[in-house]
């Protein structure tokens, strides 16, 4: 079965891993980022025999958003899969941080998932089921303190996510959020921290295993709603 796919939020690192797993595996792939400079060139060069399609859309625009579903149903048909991994950086606490900047962290994980959600779920809705991945954090389920507009925006996410599943469960939509606890290695992280261990870091390969597992999942009565990825024994978040 050939399944279509978007990832919403698409960069080097997690992003990029769970397109280039979700290809092997043969889906058509769709790549949502604000900028083309990097999803052009992964969507073709994405393994076979999946496909990419690479759709340049900001997620803090609604309008933006539903075009760049109906793109994806010209090129490929309706949705089957949507992981919605958008997040905005906000890392002020509550004093130091402005409302333009709060704002930006809730417009991008909160209602670009809710309207990217509403697009995806109809369709599958529609096909008979399907599924729907929020990427969510430390931050979604005990904020450190300090980051009030991502906390906030993580929050909101994973409530949806359950809001989601517990509608539309019963109609073959599985929704699963997955709590990432540590820091996922990538480019940008490297050259920040270049004195880092490498077993500190989370495989985004491996985590893509993870997601793409949660799109297999056909049985109702195992679907799991929450999943979190540590790094082992680095792990003490949720200590």
């Amino acid at each position: 079965m050939t399944r279509t796919a978007v990832i919403a939020g698409v960069g080097p690192g997690l992003g990029a891993s769970i397109a280039r797993k979700f290809a092997e595996e043969g889906c058509q792939v769709a790549l949502f980022a604000r900028t083309t400079d990097f999803i052009e060139d992964l969507a073709d060069d994405l393994p076979e025999p999946g496909e990419g399609l690479a759709v340049q859309v900001d997620l803090r625009d609604v309008e933006g958003i539903r075009d760049a579903f109906e793109t994806v149903r010209e090129a490929f048909g309706p949705i089957d899969v949507l992981v919605n991994h958008a997040s905005a950086a906000s890392w002020q606490g509550l004093l130091d941080s402005s409302v333009a900047e709060f704002e930006r962290a809730w417009e991008v994980g909160g209602r670009g998932a809710f309207v990217a959600s509403q697009e995806a779920v109809g369709d599958m809705v529609e096909t008979g089921g399907g599924t729907v991945l929020f990427t969510g954090a430390t931050s979604a389920v005990r904020s450190t303190g300090g980051t009030i507009g991502f906390a906030a925006a993580k929050f909101a996410a994973r409530g949806m996510a359950m809001d989601i599943a517990q509608e539309y469960g019963p109609e073959g939509v599985h929704v699963a959020h997955v709590v990432i606890d540590g820091q996922i290695d990538n480019p940008r992280t490297r050259e920040r921290l270049p004195d880092r261990e490498d077993d500190t870091f989370l495989d985004p390969d491996a985590m893509a295993e993870t997601y793409w597992h949660l799109v297999e999942q056909g049985d109702v009565g195992t679907q799991p709603f929450e999943v979190h990825i540590t790094n082992g024994p680095q792990n003490t978040e949720f200590v």
